[in-house]
């Protein structure tokens, strides 16, 4: 029986995970956490019979205490200390946002296997969490439907891999080139998956492909030179992989995040998913073509950041936490985001950590520069940053 913790249970793929669990016998939650929402948490731990849960937001984890009978933790140091005194043999970590390097950093220094749908730990921790995880000998294991292919089809090809490519959806945007006037409800029809808003605000301007690169980078050790990104809007071929030899070697499914859920809870086993078999030839087509960074400069700006290294990725991360939520408050327009960011990263420079409070700081600070940029209107002006012009068009 392998214990596990979730941690976002009440998030998409939180929710997708305890399916998987209900279907599986060899797999126990022991832990569950969310941010606020302690009515469905509760209810989940009750379905499941979860003895702990914990809520970031102590005033919902005092509401929780009040509804329900099991242990109740609250804030950032009671979803570590759930992390930490479960007694879990794999934490799935799918908390949303920077708030979820924490709780990783807490499952590697204890030795704990972490199924990873937080890309930005690795986005912001970068070499300090892969080091921190071979130290300890913890696996990462992880579920983005793209990195969960490419570590499928590199397991057997160790020192063979001269590129990998990253498939993108291309959002609800894709072939537009002039995004000003986009709306929330507009932003949020991503037309391939069901997504948290955050993180389909990410793939509309997609910073969200961005963001995998980087992690792929860690994940991998695969130089940026060599990971390709290519729209492809049926999200069919998640991932692939060339080799030394001239051939690639793709994975292909039909989009559905159970898959790649199911195959890290399970990792090195597979289990019966009830998922609808890929038909090609119903199907009928599959299309590919470059991603526009003229009109998209979010992805330009996450990969210029990547190849920066140091701090760089913890403030372009930051910045667009800010920015996303700025537009998603109707306080910047839908292109402001990429203006944010790159005026963030130009104000604070990226330095070299040599701890974790370092990527803590740099993630502060680029906050503080980002929120003035927002109250400055600097999001809404198409001539604010060097990106702006990009943007606009």
């Amino acid at each position: 029986m392998r214990k596990v913790v979730i941690l976002g249970s009440t998030g998409s793929i939180g929710v997708q995970a305890l399916e998987v669990v209900g279907a599986a016998a060899e797999l126990d939650v022991v832990g569950l956490s969310a941010d606020r929402s302690w009515e469905q948490l509760v209810e989940q731990a009750r379905d499941h019979g979860v003895p702990v849960v914990a809520l970031a937001d102590p005033g919902a984890a005092q509401k929780a205490a009040g509804g329900w009978k099991g242990r109740v933790l609250a804030g950032e140091e009671g979803i570590r200390e759930l992390v930490a005194d479960s007694g879990a043999d794999l934490v799935l970590n799918a908390t949303v946002g920077s708030a979820g390097l924490g709780p990783t950093i807490v499952a590697l220094t204890e030795g704990i296997d972490l199924a990873l749908a937080n890309k930005e730990s690795l986005v912001v921790g970068g070499e300090l969490v892969t080091a921190l995880a071979e130290a300890t000998g913890a696996r990462i294991i992880p579920v983005d439907s793209e990195h969960s292919a490419l570590h499928q089809l590199i397991r057997g090809e160790t020192g063979n891999v001269e590129g990998i490519v990253l498939t993108a959806s291309g959002g609800p945007f894709r072939g537009r080139t002039d995004l000003r006037g986009v709306t929330r409800e507009e932003a949020l029809a991503h037309p391939t998956w069901e997504m948290g808003g955050k993180i389909t605000i990410d793939s509309a301007t997609l910073t969200n492909k961005g963001l995998e690169v980087i992690e792929a980078h860690h994940l991998f050790g695969v130089p940026y030179e060599r990971i390709e990104v290519v729209v492809h809007p049926q999200s069919i071929v998640h991932a692939m992989v060339r080799l030394n030899d001239g051939a690639s070697l793709a994975h292909l499914g039909l989009p559905d995040m159970r898959v790649p859920i199911s195959y890290a809870l399970n990792y090195p086993q597979r289990a019966d998913v009830t998922v609808p078999t890929l038909d090609l030839a119903e199907v009928g087509e599959l299309s590919f073509e470059r991603p526009d960074l003229e009109a998209f400069p979010c992805l330009r700006l996450a990969r210029e950041a990547g190849e920066a290294g140091g701090t760089a990725p913890a403030v372009l991360n930051a910045a667009n936490e800010v920015a996303v939520a700025a537009f998603l408050d109707g306080r910047i327009a839908f292109t402001g985001i990429a203006d944010v960011i790159a005026g963030t990263l130009e104000a604070v420079p990226a330095e070299t950590p040599s701890r974790f409070e370092d990527l803590f700081d740099a993630d502060a600070r680029a906050r503080e520069h980002a929120t003035i940029f927002v109250e400055r209107g600097n999001g809404a002006d198409p001539a604010s940053t060097p990106s702006a012009g990009r943007a606009a068009r």
